[in-house]
């Protein structure tokens, strides 16, 4: 039987139109990012109706996020390892090949593409961003109880080495940058790495100190202190998308490979060194500084400005120049301001969480329990706020209103203690330490989530309707549950007193309950009545097998299900009684369906067909369509099958198996459509 990550994942490739729908797949530290083919085949609706789902958000015309959570990494080694997405990369296309500097796409307006940029060169790093600020932590837990002098630059021998470990990350993050920006850009990464790293070498430190003015080829050179910058590896990246780009109309094909980054790394690097680098820390120091006249002109206005943004930024993705700035602060100014009133934004995140959760307890309701316990352990703990935005926040239109006043309330209190870090942390209650001064910072985090927490609790995360749709749909359920087993135990109770008669066949008819016990008091599907015994029909012609034969061990071993195979001589599918299409593979090879007796069926047509990408399959019928007995629900090519070197034996089975005493195959040389192939026998006391 499937894993839940399994049956999710294959979930949510069915519901983006299909692995061949997918042109590149990646994962951040909470979502699933996907390129589409064709963004109108997805179903969002479907998709957030599975409960490991937090939410979907579209980007641009062809981007689609799928917000999973802290286990994002799971479900995207899941959805990589499913056969019809081989084809498909980690970023990727899953078209013929194309060459590797094919730049930028011109699907995105200018302004949608750079902050995409932006979102995408730092998305990779993020994982070693989020370790380093949690060893970043730990040492200034150390300096807090007199361990050791966090900023000295003399340290003991193991001091010094902890510092090492996190020092790594930000030292050389313009190789980093370098190398996820030029690859989000369609240049060679690894090129696009080598450039920032040339201004890191001991030989080019050695050419002096930084701001010193040397001669080189002729030239003067200023130089500079390129570690932990971020903006000259970004220019610099895409000034080598130009030149690659230009080179290699020069370049002959069949030499690209060596003269290419050859001759990229000779124009770059003096590039970079001469132009591109100081400009790019000019940028950077400019913002920054502009940051910090209004910082030192009103902390106050700044510290309540920063956490009733972000809640917009963060969706949009647009808070990532915001986090470049940030890591700019500390490489130019020695720290930062921007983080301590985004962490007013951050616990009244967490604290709308805390309060859907407190809720969903008292309501029993157990997939936003779910949700909100994930978010907040995310939040808490990783200081990531993506699952709570967007498996809370984002559904429900009343929790900005319980968000925003959290976000001002923590923003004041911060604009009165101004919290400053010398780090670059992520704001969770992990890192708290890493602010200064801590109590001030304690007490603003706290008044924002609390401010959120208690408003939730007492004005709830839902507006009227959405609250009484929620909790009439609550009350259906249990109702229905409880129906469920008083309905057991009336069965249980006729089935010791009044013996159930024996079945007595009726009219034979395929899919029909040919004979039934006394019907219990209350409705129950004709096939789950105790003593019922149901037929099913040949949904399509041929050699009717035992399962056992099937050769894939999950159909053989009923894994799935018990029921028949049948080696096709036909080439149609049909509905073997009245019901509804439960789920249909854009690929045509696999269809479930409920019939009304209340008989679930998969047929699943040849083995590993799947990999066939939808050729020699024509799909008749949709998700949630009625369908009547005989109707064609799909066709398919035989010798397509054969030819594609699979098995074309299809196995015919009952998906609920495990609701029926049960169920009895019945192999035939030849079985036409409608002879009985299959029957299904009620419990008796059930």
């Amino acid at each position: 039987m499937a894993s839940k990550t399994a049956s999710t994942s294959q979930h949510i490739i069915t519901e983006i139109g299909g692995a061949d729908n997918v042109t590149s797949l990646t994962h951040c530290a909470t979502r699933l990012r996907f390129q589409l083919h064709d963004q109108s085949k997805v179903d969002v609706d479907s998709l957030e109706k599975d409960p490991a789902v937090l939410g979907v958000v579209k980007q641009g015309t062809t981007g689609l996020q799928v917000v999973m959570g802290g286990g994002v990494a799971e479900y995207y080694q899941a959805i990589m390892k499913e056969p019809a997405m081989r084809q498909v990369g980690d970023g990727e296309s899953s078209a013929p090949k194309k060459k590797e500097y094919e730049g930028v796409r011109g699907k995105y307006s200018w302004v949608d593409y750079s902050f995409e940029f932006l979102s995408d060169t730092f998305r990779p790093i993020l994982w070693a961003l989020l370790g380093a600020s949690l060893i970043i932590t730990l040492l200034v837990l150390a300096d807090t109880f007199g361990l050791q002098d966090f900023r000295a630059e003399e340290q003991p021998p193991t001091y010094q080495f902890l510092h090492a470990m996190w020092n790594s990350v930000f030292y050389f993050l313009p190789i980093f940058v370098g190398a996820t920006a030029a690859r989000k850009l369609g240049a060679n990464e690894w090129v696009g790495a080598a450039i920032p790293a040339a201004l890191l070498t001991p030989q080019f430190l050695a050419l002096g100190e930084a701001g010193e003015t040397i001669t080189v080829f002729g030239l003067p050179l200023t130089l500079n202190d390129y570690s932990s910058q971020v903006f000259p590896p970004l220019i610099a990246a895409i000034g080598l998308y130009w030149v690659e780009k230009g080179l290699k109309k020069l370049i002959p094909a069949s030499v690209q490979m060596v003269f290419v980054p050859f001759f990229s790394l000779l124009i770059m690097i003096p590039a970079t060194a001469f132009l591109l680098g100081p400009f790019g820390i000019g940028v950077g120091n400019g913002i920054s500084n502009l940051l910090e006249a209004i910082y030192n002109f009103s902390p106050f206005i700044l510290a309540i400005v920063i956490p009733l943004l972000y809640p917009f930024l963060v969706p949009l993705g647009l808070h990532w120049p915001l986090n470049a700035i940030m890591i700019q602060n500390i490489a130019t100014l020695g720290y930062d301001f921007i983080q301590g009133p985004m962490g007013a934004w951050n616990f009244a995140c967490f604290g709308v969480v805390a309060g859907v959760m407190v809720i969903s307890l008292r309501e029993r309701n157990n997939q936003m329990r779910q949700v909100s316990l994930g978010g907040l352990m995310a939040g808490l703990l990783g200081g990531i706020s993506e699952p709570s935005l967007y498996g809370v926040l984002l559904r429900f239109k009343k929790t900005y209103f319980r968000l925003l006043p959290g976000c001002f309330a923590g923003g004041v209190v911060m604009g009165f203690v101004q919290p400053e870090t010398s780090a670059f942390v992520f704001t969770s209650v992990l890192t708290i330490a890493a602010f200064t001064p801590m109590i001030g910072y304690t007490i603003g985090v706290l008044v924002a989530f609390v401010t959120s927490f208690l408003l939730v609790i007492f004005l709830d995360y839902r507006g009227k309707d959405e609250r009484a749709e929620i909790r009439a749909q609550l009350a259906a359920e249990r109702e229905a549950a409880n129906r469920e087993e008083d309905e057991r135990i009336d069965a249980a109770e006729d089935a010791g007193t009044t013996p159930a008669p024996a079945p007595t066949p009726e009219d034979g008819a395929a899919g029909t309950a040919v004979a039934t016990a006394a019907a219990p008091a209350k409705e129950v599907k004709p096939a789950l009545r105790p003593g019922a015994v149901t037929e099913i029909g040949a949904p399509l012609a041929g050699r009717a097998i035992a399962l056992s034969e099937v050769p894939d061990p999950a159909f053989a071993g009923g894994a799935l299900g018990q029921g028949i195979a049948i080696e096709p001589s036909g080439d149609s599918v049909v509905a073997p009684a009245d019901g509804s299409i439960i789920t249909v593979q854009k690929t045509g090879h696999a269809v479930g369906l409920r019939l009304d007796n209340g008989i679930e069926m998969l047929i699943h047509i040849g083995i590993d067909t799947v990999q066939m990408g939808g050729e020699g399959f024509e799909v008749h019928v949709g998700k949630k369509q009625r369908v009547s007995a005989g109707d064609v629900l799909i066709t398919f090519d035989r010798d397509a099958i054969t030819a594609a070197g699979y098995p074309a034996v299809t196995p015919v089975l009952i998906a609920n198996t495990k609701k029926f005493a049960t169920v009895e195959a019945h192999p035939a040389e030849h079985a036409d459509l409608g002879d009985k192939v299959i029957t299904v026998f009620a419990k008796q006391g059930e």
